[in-house]
């Protein structure tokens, strides 16, 4: 399925607070602007705050409130993101994938499939377009939200 393109950090979190308020949630943002400040430009020499094309990399962290699941998105200026979802971690996600995923966690889509032999529990996520998201669930119980999205 083609989606739009989100040129930017900014418009990604646009996309974002349109998705939530689609399912009353709110959101709450962080914004990381200028090398100096970017989590992945931590080479950047000592008060450098743009790249050395002149730009300067933005960053977002948000958070969705008011509801389950829980979820933060930190999206980063190269083109990617992560998305946690009740604790658990999706990295490298395209950021023009990040609403899509948010629909689909928030509209119901994404369930839990696991099995007792071998033990596992997986978290998973289908966009449009047979593009599919999994991600393993660690530690011993699974959230109330988890429990409620079991699959066999």
């Amino acid at each position: 399925m083609d989606r739009p393109h989100l040129p930017s950090t900014e418009a990604v979190v646009d996309a974002v607070r349109v998705a939530a308020r689609a399912y009353g949630r709110d959101i709450e943002v962080t914004h990381d602007i200028g090398a100096d400040r970017s989590g992945r430009r931590l080479s950047a020499g000592a008060f450098v705050v743009a790249d050395p094309d002149g730009s300067l990399p933005h960053e977002a962290y948000v958070e969705l409130t008011g509801g389950r699941p829980r979820i933060t998105i930190e999206v980063f200026s190269e083109d990617d993101a992560t998305v946690t979802v009740e604790g658990i971690p999706f990295q490298d996600l395209p950021r023009d994938s990040v609403p899509a995923f948010l629909h689909a966690v928030l509209g119901d889509l994404a369930h839990v499939k696991g099995r007792f032999f071998p033990p596992g529990w997986w978290l998973v996520v289908p966009l449009p377009g047979d593009e599919t998201y999994k991600e393993l669930i660690t530690g011993v119980d699974l959230t109330p939200w988890l429990s409620s999205r079991v699959r066999s």
